[in-house]
C-alpha cells in the first residue's frame, strides 16, 4: 500500500500532514477506490469526487464524538478508509465483507445509516437538536448530494432548520449530477451561481487577495467580502431565506479552501450551509467524461474501461422501455414519470423520442405519485417507473391518491427482489407485502420478457391501478412479439403438470419459475408428482386455478422473491384456508429479516433458496400429510 496512507491508522493522523501531502493521500485514496472498485463493482464516480472534501472534513471534525452524517451514502468509500477500514475495504459489497453504504453496526463513525436519498439534514437535525438539549459541544455535520438537496425530505428539513437547532452545518456537494443530471429550480438555482461569471470573476479576485495575505485571522474577513459579492449579484439566496447562512461556492478539490470553509463553519453560532463544488468521477477519465454510467458499475477493466461481465440479452428494463415506447406510438395518452432515473429505469430512450411526454421529477417519489394521479385524472395513462426499494417511500400517495380513487397509473417496478450487493437498502423485497391488501391494484410479474410486454400492454389498457414488478438484469430471453396483445388478467399458466393430478403443486411468481421446475425436477426422480403454476398475478390470483389444485394437491408450495410473510405465498394460503384446504402450504421466499449485502446466487443458497433444499422442504411437508 502507498506511504502517505500506511501513516493513516485514525483521523487525527490527518492533522499531522502537510499541504502537499494531502494532495498525494487523495491520489492514493483514488487509486485504491479505483482498483478496489474495478474488483468488487460499486458507486464509482461520486466517490471519487469527494476525496477531498472526506479528507477535509476528517481533518477538521472528531468522528465520532462529532457526528457526520452522510446523505444517500453513494460517497462513503473514503470515509471508510479512513476511519479504520482501510485493511476491509478489499471486502467491499462482498458477502460477510464492508457495506458500499454506511451503516451505524460497521463502525462507531457511521453517525446513520443511508442509502436513499435526503435522510441526512433530517437526522442530522435531530442529532443538533439532542445536543442542544444536553448541552454538548460536538459538531453535527450533514453532507447532502445535490440530487438530495432537491429531495422532498431535505426541503421539509430545510424549512425546520432555522427555528429548531442553534448550530448545524450542511455541506451541499454539488457534482451537477444525482444518477442522472439534476433536474428542477433548485439544481438551476446552484448552477446559476456556479456559473455566473461576474460573481466568479470577483470570487477569484478576493480569494486570489485572501491566499496572498495566507488567510490566518483574515479569515472572517475573507468571508465577509464574499458574502457582500454575493449580495450584489445574487440578491434573493435560496438558503438564506430558509435561515442558513450560506458560504460557497467552493472549490471541491481544493484544500486550502475547504480547510477555511471548514474553520468557518465550525465557528459559525447558527445554522450555516456550505456549497462545495466537486467533480463526479474525478481522476479517472473513463468517469469524469460519463458520469452516468459510471455511477454505479459492475467490475471492469482499469485501463480500458470496459466492463467486465456485461448482461447477456437485453435487460428487463430495457423491454420495459422499448415496449413502453411501442405502445406510445399508437396512444398519445400514455406518459412516463421518473424520479431522477430515466436511464436506470429504461426510459432514456422514450425521452428522447417523446419528450413532451415524459417528466422525471427529481429524488421525489411522493410527488411522483401524486403528479401521475393527477395526469390520470385529465384522461392520461401515467406510467411511473421507479426501482422497487425508492418506491415504497410513496405507499400512502399509492393507497390514498390512486387506489381510493381507482385511478389508472400504472407502477413498473424495477430491481424487485434481492438485488445483490446493495443490500438492505437496495432488495426490493417488501412490495408485494406492502401492496397486497390494498383494494383496487392489479399486481402482477412476469416469468419472460415477452409476458413482460405482455403486461404492460395490459396495464395501460386496464382503466384501473396497476403494479408490474420485475427483477434486476437480464431474463430468459424470451423477445416480445411484433404484435404486442395483452394478457388476460388474473389468470395463471400451468407450465408443468397440465391434465395432472400432482401430489406437489408449485405457485412460483416471476423470476422463480426456474426455481420450481429444478425443484420439481428433483421430486420427479424421487417419483414425487410434483407440478408448476407461473401465477402471473399477486392480485388477483387465479382463484378458479388455485381451488382445483386445492382439491387434488396434498402439498400447495409457493415461491416469491420477496419476503414470506405477507406476500404472495400469504395470500395463496389465506385462499385455500378459506376454502377448508387441509394439506400444507410451504412459503418460500425471504425470511423476517433485512438481507445482507452479497452476490443473490451467494444469498438463495445462505436462505434456503436452492432447487435442493425447496425440494426436501416440499417433500417433507408431503410425508407429514396422511395419505
Amino acid at each position: 500500500m502507498s506511504r502517505i496512507l500506511d501513516k493513516i491508522e485514525k483521523p487525527a493522523d490527518l492533522r499531522k500532514l502537510e499541504l502537499p501531502e494531502l494532495q498525494l493521500l487523495a491520489a492514493e485514496i483514488r487509486d485504491l477506490i479505483i482498483s478496489t472498485v474495478s474488483r468488487t463493482g460499486g458507486h464509482l464516480a461520486a466517490n471519487l469526487g469527494v476525496v477531498e472534501l472526506t479528507i477535509a472534513l476528517l481533518r477538521a471534525f472528531d468522528p465520532p464524538a462529532d457526528k457526520v452524517v452522510w446523505d444517500v451514502g453513494h460517497q462513503g468509500y473514503t470515509w471508510k478508509i479512513l476511519t479504520g477500514r482501510k485493511e476491509r475495504f478489499g471486502t467491499l459489497r462482498q458477502f460477510g465483507g464492508l457495506s458500499g453504504f454506511l451503516r451505524r453496526d460497521e463502525s462507531p463513525a457511521d453517525a446513520f445509516g443511508a442509502g436513499h436519498a435526503g435522510t441526512a439534514v433530517s437526522a442530522a437535525l435531530g442529532m443538533a437538536v439532542a445536543r442542544d438539549r444536553g448541552g454538548g459541544p460536538e459538531h453535527v455535520v450533514a453532507v447532502v448530494g445535490d440530487g438530495a438537496a432537491g429531495c422532498g425530505i431535505t426541503l421539509e428539513a430545510f424549512n425546520h432548520v432555522a427555528r429548531t437547532a442553534k448550530r448545524l452545518i450542511v455541506i451541499l456537494n454539488d457534482n451537477e449530477m444525482s444518477i442522472s443530471a439534476n433536474v428542477g429550480a433548485l439544481s438551476g438555482h446552484l448552477g446559476r451561481l456556479l456559473a455566473d461569471p461576474r460573481y466568479n470573476r470577483w470570487k477569484s479576485r478576493v480569494e486570489n487577495t485572501a491566499a496572498c495575505m495566507r488567510m490566518g485571522r483574515l479569515r472572517r474577513f475573507y468571508y465577509r467580502i464574499e458574502e457582500a459579492v454575493k449580495g450584489m449579484f445574487l440578491r434573493s439566496m435560496y438558503f438564506e431565506e430558509m435561515g442558513l447562512r450560506y458560504v460557497g461556492p467552493i472549490d471541491g478539490h481544493d484544500f486550502r479552501a475547504l480547510l477555511d470553509a471548514m474553520e468557518i463553519a465550525k465557528n459559525y453560532d447558527r445554522p450555516i450551509i456550505v456549497h462545495v463544488a466537486t467533480r463526479k468521477g474525478r481522476g479517472y477519465s473513463f468517469a469524469e467524461e460519463h458520469p452516468e454510467k459510471w455511477h454505479g458499475t459492475a467490475g471492469f477493466d482499469v485501463e480500458s474501461g470496459e466492463v467486465l461481465i456485461a448482461p447477456e440479452g437485453q435487460t428487463y428494463s430495457e423491454v420495459f422501455g422499448s415496449t413502453l415506447e411501442r405502445l406510445a406510438a399508437g396512444d398519445s395518452r400514455i406518459v412516463a414519470i421518473t424520479a431522477a432515473m430515466p436511464a436506470g429505469t429504461g426510459l432514456k430512450g422514450f425521452s428522447q423520442k417523446f419528450p413532451d411526454r415524459f417528466f422525471d421529477v427529481g429524488m421525489s417519489e411522493e410527488h411522483a405519485v401524486v403528479f401521475a394521479a393527477g395526469l390520470a385524472t385529465e384522461g392520461f395513462v401515467p406510467v411511473f417507473a421507479v426501482y422497487s426499494t425508492f418506491f415504497q417511500r410513496s405507499l400512502d400517495c399509492v393507497i390514498h391518491d390512486v387506489a381510493l380513487q381507482k385511478l389508472p397509473v400504472v407502477f413498473c417496478l424495477d430491481r424487485a427482489g434481492v438485488v445483490g450487493d446493495d443490500g438492505p437498502t437496495h432488495h426490493g423485497v417488501f412490495d408485494l407485502a406492502l401492496l397486497r391488501p390494498v383494494p383496487n391494484l392489479v399486481i402482477m410479474q412476469p416469468k419472460d420478457e415477452a409476458e413482460l410486454a405482455a403486461m404492460l400492454a395490459a396495464a395501460v389498457r386496464l382503466g384501473k391501478p396497476a403494479v408490474i414488478r420485475y427483477p434486476r438484469g437480464s431474463g430468459p430471453g424470451a423477445a416480445a412479439p411484433e404484435k404486442l396483445e395483452p394478457i388476460e388478467i388474473g389468470k395463471a399458466e400451468v407450465v408443468r403438470g397440465a391434465g395432472e393430478t400432482p401430489d406437489i403443486q408449485f405457485w412460483a411468481l416471476g423470476d422463480m419459475i426456474p426455481l420450481a421446475e429444478k425443484a420439481a425436477d428433483l421430486l420427479t426422480r424421487k417419483g414425487v408428482r410434483a407440478g408448476v403454476v407461473n401465477a402471473r398475478f399477486a392480485r388477483p390470483m387465479d382463484e378458479e386455478l388455485l381451488a382445483r389444485h386445492g382439491t387434488t394437491a396434498r402439498v400447495v408450495a409457493t415461491l416469491e422473491n420477496g419476503v414470506a410473510k405477507g406476500g404472495f405465498g400469504s395470500g395463496v394460503e389465506e385462499f385455500l384456508s378459506g376454502q377448508g384446504f387441509r394439506g400444507r402450504v410451504p412459503r418460500f421466499g425471504w425470511p423476517d429479516e433485512f438481507i445482507p449485502h452479497g452476490d443473490p446466487a451467494t444469498l438463495m443458497t445462505e436462505y434456503g433458496l436452492t432447487p435442493d433444499a425447496i425440494a426436501t422442504a416440499a417433500d417433507r411437508a408431503l410425508k407429514e400429510q396422511p395419505a
